[in-house]
């Protein structure tokens, strides 16, 4: 029987795993070349993946639920309509040597895993785990120890942050072996903020346990919000936040958007929206301040080269995700209203792909779309600033003319700046955001689009 191995695609520069949230086809379906074959759901994004094969499903190998890793048979196809297999795990049912391999798209690698430190264990950990256990000091005793729940008892990224959730709330036990011959992953402190953490002794934080009184409803957090969750959490624990914010008067915006949206949308056939000016401004103080467009790895800067910025958008879960404009400072204002459109429509139809929302180096988030005036965003790691776009809104203003000042009718909002203060200080961080209303301030009136 003529088998093909479907693979786990790599779906993105920085996914290492995809968790299996849906099979579309069952056991003994036929499936078609390009047709819809599972749901995959990464960190980053949801996601189907076509089959680059025609044949019949014939096994299954991750059950709904079950974690993979890039590069992992997920499924086995028969182009012969030979004999299903029932599913099972993928140690249960080795495919055949002679088997031609088929990954479901062509950049996808083979699996990357190798042993956390040389020694007796055998024990393999994904490049994703071993990132984490170098990030958090978790030392190859302490890693032995860890119960996995992965393919072959794998450690996977679930199993780390639950140690991490309870570490220090019991003693580790691990294999005498192990603690013999096995190192720690990361003995001393390799950046500032582990420095902290190791010479303060600072013990594990652990959140209250809530008991509902009667009546209270229970709501488990979907998969995304568990993840921003997480995300956020580690960014105010990488990050010590501070906030800068600016009033910016764009009366000259809101005049000249209004005298150009119907013309824009009989043209082009979309809306013409405040985002791709104010995304226009953003790039513009970027150019003037290439110091905020940067990212920390230990002690070193990384300043990036290309103007990346990401723009918070709605699901229609309620969760947001954050796609990204690439190379925002090359487009005109054409350019950007047509990309954060398509955006913004992708993202409200769960259509976004993961190259769409990865390669940030700056975000922007409307906060005025639900009536605020500002807010205190919280940073999008491994970013070190966003921007906090306030609601417009018609306020009564002093109006300097050289015949004297007079009170007027202007249309101003808020701009709210978080950035990292290890490598921002007040003055950068205070002059960028100032910069960004000084381009909305002195927009030109006469712009054509």
């Amino acid at each position: 029987m003529a088998q093909i191995e479907i693979r786990l695609p790599k779906m993105g520069e920085s996914v290492t795993e995809a968790t299996i949230t849906n099979w579309l086809k069952n056991i003994g379906d036929s499936v078609a070349m390009d047709e819809p074959l599972v749901e995959v759901a990464t960190d980053k994004v949801d996601n189907e993946l076509p089959s680059e094969a025609a044949g019949t499903l014939v096994q299954i190998l991750f059950e709904k639920d079950q974690v993979a890793q890039v590069g992992d048979v997920i499924a086995i196809l028969s182009t012969d309509g030979g004999a299903v297999a029932d599913a099972a795990p993928a140690t249960n049912a080795p495919a055949p040597a002679a088997a031609p391999v088929i990954e479901m798209t062509s950049s996808a690698p083979a699996n990357t895993n190798a042993p956390i430190a040389k020694g007796t264990s055998d024990r393999f950990y994904s490049p994703l785990v071993r990132t984490i256990a170098q990030k958090e000091n978790i030392s190859a005793q302490e890693l032995a120890a860890i119960q996995g729940t992965g393919q072959d008892g794998r450690v996977t990224k679930k199993d780390m942050l639950h140690f991490l959730e309870t570490r220090g709330a019991a003693p580790v036990s691990a294999p005498a072996a192990a603690t013999s011959a096995a190192p720690s992953v990361a003995a001393t402190p390799t950046t500032p903020t582990e420095a902290v953490a190791a010479s303060s002794n600072m013990p594990a934080i652990k959140a209250p346990v809530v008991v509902p009184n009667s009546g209270d409803e229970i709501i488990e957090m979907d998969r995304m919000r568990k993840l921003i969750a997480e995300h956020m959490i580690m960014s105010v624990h990488v990050s010590p936040h501070v906030t800068s914010y600016v009033e910016a008067d764009v009366t000259t915006i809101v005049k000249w958007r209004e005298r150009m949206k119907n013309e824009f949308k009989k043209r082009e056939g979309e809306n013409l929206t405040f985002t791709p000016i104010f995304m226009e401004a953003v790039a513009k103080a970027i150019k003037d301040f290439p110091m905020i467009n940067v990212s920390v790895s230990g002690t070193n800067i990384i300043k990036r080269k290309d103007i990346n910025i990401g723009m918070a958008a709605a699901l229609p879960s309620g969760n947001l995700i954050v796609p990204v404009i690439k190379n925002a400072d090359r487009m005109n204002l054409v350019g950007l209203a047509k990309a954060v459109n398509e955006l913004a429509n992708n993202a409200r139809n769960n259509k976004l792909k993961p190259e769409d929302i990865q390669g940030g180096t700056y975000t922007v988030t409307n906060v005025g779309t639900f009536g605020n005036v500002m807010g205190t965003p919280i940073i999008n790691q491994p970013q070190v600033a966003i921007l906090a776009l306030g609601a417009i809104r018609k306020v009564p203003a002093v109006i300097e003319t050289p015949e004297g000042d007079f009170i007027g009718i202007r249309h101003k909002m808020f701009l709210s700046h978080s950035y990292d203060h290890r490598v921002v200080d007040g003055a950068l961080g205070g002059q960028f955001v100032r910069r960004v209303a000084d381009y909305l301030e002195g927009f030109d009136p006469e712009t054509t689009i």
